[in-house]
Protein backbone atom coordinates (compact mmCIF):
# COMPACT_ATOMS: atom_id res chain seq x y z
CA UNK A 1 0.00 0.00 0.00
CA UNK A 2 1.09 3.04 -1.07
CA UNK A 3 0.07 7.03 0.74
CA UNK A 4 -1.14 8.69 -2.10
CA UNK A 5 -0.17 12.73 -2.08
CA UNK A 6 -2.82 14.00 -4.87
CA UNK A 7 -5.80 15.77 -3.26
CA UNK A 8 -8.68 14.14 -4.01
CA UNK A 9 -11.37 16.30 -5.96
CA UNK A 10 -13.10 17.72 -3.00
CA UNK A 11 -9.89 18.46 -1.11
CA UNK A 12 -8.84 20.11 -4.61
CA UNK A 13 -12.16 22.18 -4.45
CA UNK A 14 -12.00 23.32 -1.32
CA UNK A 15 -8.69 24.57 -1.54
CA UNK A 16 -8.97 26.29 -4.82
CA UNK A 17 -12.19 27.77 -3.44
CA UNK A 18 -10.51 28.87 -0.16
CA UNK A 19 -7.60 30.22 -2.42
CA UNK A 20 -10.38 32.16 -4.71
CA UNK A 21 -12.38 33.69 -1.48
CA UNK A 22 -8.60 34.76 0.17
CA UNK A 23 -7.55 36.37 -3.25
CA UNK A 24 -10.58 38.34 -3.84
CA UNK A 25 -11.45 39.59 -0.31
CA UNK A 26 -7.09 40.39 -0.29
CA UNK A 27 -7.67 42.65 -3.16
CA UNK A 28 -10.77 44.27 -1.90
CA UNK A 29 -8.77 44.70 1.60
CA UNK A 30 -5.39 45.94 -0.74
CA UNK A 31 -8.18 48.19 -2.98
CA UNK A 32 -9.35 50.06 0.43
CA UNK A 33 -6.22 50.78 1.28
CA UNK A 34 -4.77 51.90 -1.39
CA UNK A 35 -7.78 53.82 -2.89
CA UNK A 36 -9.27 54.79 0.64
CA UNK A 37 -11.39 57.49 -0.40
CA UNK A 38 -13.47 55.86 -3.18
CA UNK A 39 -15.37 53.77 -0.52
CA UNK A 40 -15.20 55.77 2.64
CA UNK A 41 -17.28 58.21 0.53
CA UNK A 42 -19.76 54.60 0.22
CA UNK A 43 -19.41 54.40 3.89
CA UNK A 44 -19.97 57.79 4.38
CA UNK A 45 -23.21 57.99 2.15
CA UNK A 46 -24.89 54.87 3.48
CA UNK A 47 -23.93 55.88 7.61
CA UNK A 48 -25.10 59.40 6.74
CA UNK A 49 -28.08 57.94 4.74
CA UNK A 50 -28.39 61.32 2.34
CA UNK A 51 -29.49 59.33 -0.82
CA UNK A 52 -32.45 57.46 1.34
CA UNK A 53 -36.37 58.50 0.84
CA UNK A 54 -35.08 60.77 4.06
CA UNK A 55 -38.33 59.44 5.67
CA UNK A 56 -38.41 61.11 9.32
CA UNK A 57 -38.86 58.10 11.05
CA UNK A 58 -36.04 56.39 9.60
CA UNK A 59 -33.11 59.74 9.74
CA UNK A 60 -33.06 59.72 13.57
CA UNK A 61 -30.66 56.91 12.78
CA UNK A 62 -28.50 58.36 10.59
CA UNK A 63 -24.66 58.74 11.48
CA UNK A 64 -23.13 62.42 10.24
CA UNK A 65 -20.16 62.31 12.17
CA UNK A 66 -16.99 62.46 9.61
CA UNK A 67 -15.02 60.92 12.76
CA UNK A 68 -17.61 58.41 13.61
CA UNK A 69 -17.87 57.37 9.34
CA UNK A 70 -14.19 57.16 9.33
CA UNK A 71 -13.65 54.62 12.26
CA UNK A 72 -16.04 52.53 11.02
CA UNK A 73 -14.68 52.25 7.59
CA UNK A 74 -11.04 51.91 8.79
CA UNK A 75 -12.64 48.72 11.39
CA UNK A 76 -14.43 47.44 7.75
CA UNK A 77 -10.51 47.66 6.18
CA UNK A 78 -9.03 45.88 9.44
CA UNK A 79 -11.49 43.02 9.49
CA UNK A 80 -11.00 42.34 5.34
CA UNK A 81 -7.71 42.46 6.30
CA UNK A 82 -7.60 39.58 8.94
CA UNK A 83 -10.60 37.58 6.98
CA UNK A 84 -8.30 37.78 4.02
CA UNK A 85 -5.03 36.61 6.35
CA UNK A 86 -6.83 33.87 7.86
CA UNK A 87 -7.96 32.40 4.38
CA UNK A 88 -4.58 32.80 2.54
CA UNK A 89 -3.51 30.53 6.11
CA UNK A 90 -6.27 28.57 5.08
CA UNK A 91 -5.45 27.67 1.55
CA UNK A 92 -1.64 27.16 2.45
CA UNK A 93 -3.18 24.90 5.19
CA UNK A 94 -5.05 22.90 2.50
CA UNK A 95 -2.28 23.11 -0.01
CA UNK A 96 -0.21 21.29 2.85
CA UNK A 97 -3.03 18.66 3.16
CA UNK A 98 -3.18 19.65 7.19
CA UNK A 99 -7.30 19.26 6.58
CA UNK A 100 -8.71 19.67 10.06
CA UNK A 101 -6.91 22.78 10.95
CA UNK A 102 -7.28 24.19 7.12
CA UNK A 103 -11.16 23.18 7.65
CA UNK A 104 -10.87 25.10 10.96
CA UNK A 105 -9.48 28.29 9.34
CA UNK A 106 -11.58 28.13 6.19
CA UNK A 107 -14.38 28.19 8.94
CA UNK A 108 -13.17 31.12 10.68
CA UNK A 109 -12.49 33.15 7.54
CA UNK A 110 -15.74 32.30 6.09
CA UNK A 111 -17.74 33.33 9.28
CA UNK A 112 -15.76 36.89 9.30
CA UNK A 113 -16.87 37.57 5.89
CA UNK A 114 -20.38 36.45 6.33
CA UNK A 115 -20.12 38.05 9.43
CA UNK A 116 -19.32 41.58 7.83
CA UNK A 117 -21.32 40.84 4.48
CA UNK A 118 -24.34 39.46 6.19
CA UNK A 119 -24.67 41.43 9.42
CA UNK A 120 -22.66 44.34 8.99
CA UNK A 121 -23.79 45.13 5.11
CA UNK A 122 -26.91 43.32 4.15
CA UNK A 123 -28.25 43.78 7.72
CA UNK A 124 -27.19 47.07 9.42
CA UNK A 125 -26.17 48.60 6.21
CA UNK A 126 -29.27 47.39 4.44
CA UNK A 127 -31.84 47.50 6.93
CA UNK A 128 -30.38 49.86 9.86
CA UNK A 129 -29.15 52.48 7.32
CA UNK A 130 -32.01 52.31 4.44
CA UNK A 131 -28.77 51.04 1.63
CA UNK A 132 -31.90 49.31 0.23
CA UNK A 133 -33.91 52.96 -0.96
CA UNK A 134 -30.49 54.51 -2.60
CA UNK A 135 -30.10 54.41 -6.12
CA UNK A 136 -26.40 55.70 -5.75
CA UNK A 137 -25.10 54.11 -2.69
CA UNK A 138 -26.80 50.80 -2.96
CA UNK A 139 -23.67 47.73 -2.17
CA UNK A 140 -26.41 44.71 -1.31
CA UNK A 141 -26.29 42.93 -4.73
CA UNK A 142 -22.32 42.62 -4.00
CA UNK A 143 -22.08 42.11 -0.17
CA UNK A 144 -25.25 39.26 -0.95
CA UNK A 145 -22.78 38.21 -3.85
CA UNK A 146 -19.75 37.85 -1.13
CA UNK A 147 -22.08 36.40 1.89
CA UNK A 148 -23.39 33.29 -0.74
CA UNK A 149 -20.16 32.98 -1.82
CA UNK A 150 -18.00 32.44 1.73
CA UNK A 151 -21.53 30.07 2.48
CA UNK A 152 -20.48 27.64 -0.67
CA UNK A 153 -16.69 27.95 0.45
CA UNK A 154 -17.61 27.22 4.05
CA UNK A 155 -19.93 24.06 2.54
CA UNK A 156 -17.77 22.76 0.68
CA UNK A 157 -14.62 22.91 3.37
CA UNK A 158 -17.31 20.75 5.64
CA UNK A 159 -18.27 18.06 2.82
CA UNK A 160 -17.33 14.33 3.99
CA UNK A 161 -14.00 14.19 2.75
CA UNK A 162 -13.89 10.67 1.66
CA UNK A 163 -10.99 9.41 3.36
CA UNK A 164 -8.54 12.33 2.46
CA UNK A 165 -7.06 12.32 5.85
CA UNK A 166 -5.94 8.78 5.45
CA UNK A 167 -6.41 7.99 1.99
CA UNK A 168 -4.60 4.96 0.64
CA UNK A 169 -4.97 2.84 -2.51
CA UNK A 170 -3.89 -0.85 -2.85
Amino acid sequence: MTITRHPRPLGLAATVLTGVLALYIALVAFGNITDFGTNRDFVRHVLAMDTTFKDDDLMWRAITSKGLQDAAYVAIIAWETVAALVLIGATWLWIRRDLASARRLTTYGTLMLMLLFGAGFIGIGGEWFAMWQSADWNGLDAATRVFLISGVVLIVAHLPSGGDEASRRP
